[in-house]
């Protein structure tokens, strides 16, 4: 009987010490938090902001040194834990890396997703990029925190799963000047929320100068813009995709607010000529587009 009792006592200590280990090793294992950022969201509310506009086409964002700042913010925050990596999130046509998200994902500690961009320049399928990776990370115990910065409802089912799995989510913002640029049930959702003001962004946001063209010596025809159109088209078919293009047709004789912007700017660009207020040129333009694209299909 003593026998008995001696050896359960000795199954545990050997057990308690067991558990001592492992609790040790737990304490000495750091937290790890990485970062979520919807590209989309940031340039549209951090362009409003310092810029006044969220058109990507009228500032440049120093996405490097605004990056280095988030993470410099995340380490302030997370003190006690490692970084795992930046996940920037944004769209591009087939998913195609442009030069400057080429550029971002060449960075360190930075993974660059890409969901696909309409011809109306609208992401499709990064809200689904961000759920999957954060569930990933928390099922995996990759993560105990994440910082999202982002405001879409559709974020909601990310958040949540995430948390499923034991991961703290924490959701951060960009001023307004008026009104909420994230949504109600995306903030009732989180952990902690946090919103980054002017000063933050200001170094890393900066207003385009409107294209100067010199004046040119003659205006040109009708003709010369039709023929500047369809060969806008003409290229977009090509860069963009019968496909993408296709979804254009039918809003005919209309072009989404983006897409005419787009070919306005282009345009300008290869006559060298302003179009701007010069309403029978820009009619010219759009009808040299169509005429090409309606010959396509």
């Amino acid at each position: 009987m003593n026998d008995d009792l001696a050896d359960l006592n000795s199954r545990i200590d050997r057990t308690n010490e067991l558990l001592q280990r492992m609790l040790a090793e737990v304490a000495k294992t750091p937290s790890t938090h990485a970062i979520f950022v919807d590209a989309g969201y940031l340039y549209a509310a951090a362009g409003r902001l310092v810029a006044g506009t969220e058109d990507r086409r009228a500032f440049d964002l120093d996405a490097e040194g605004l990056i280095d700042a988030l993470i410099d913010r995340a380490r302030t925050i997370f003190a006690d834990s490692r970084l795992l990596r930046v996940y920037w999130y944004d769209g591009a046509r087939r998913r195609i890396h442009t030069a400057e998200q080429q550029t971002i994902a060449e960075l360190p500690d930075v993974k660059v997703r890409l969901g696909n961009l309409n011809s109306n320049n609208q992401q499709k399928g990064v809200d689904s990029l961000i759920r999957s990776d954060l569930e990933s990370l928390a099922r995996h115990r990759a993560i105990s925190d994440a910082a999202l910065l982002g405001g879409d409802e559709d974020l909601v089912s990310a958040v949540e799963a995430a948390q499923g799995y034991g991961a703290r989510v924490h959701l951060w913002g960009i001023e307004t000047p008026e009104g909420r640029n994230q949504a109600e049930p995306l903030l009732w959702e989180v952990d902690s929320q946090r919103t980054f003001e002017l000063d933050f962004f200001k170094p890393y946001v900066s207003r385009r100068a409107a294209p100067a063209y010199e004046p040119a010596t003659d205006r040109p025809t009708r003709e010369d813009v039709r023929f500047v159109g369809a060969q806008i088209a003409a290229k977009w078919l090509a860069e963009r995709g019968r496909d993408t293009l296709v979804e254009l047709l039918p809003g005919h004789p209309y072009l989404p607010g983006s897409v005419d912007q787009d070919l306005l700017v282009e345009a300008e660009g290869l006559l060298q000529y302003s179009l701007r207020g010069q309403a029978d040129l820009r009619r010219a333009l759009r009808d040299g587009f169509w005429a090409h694209l309606q010959a396509q299909y």
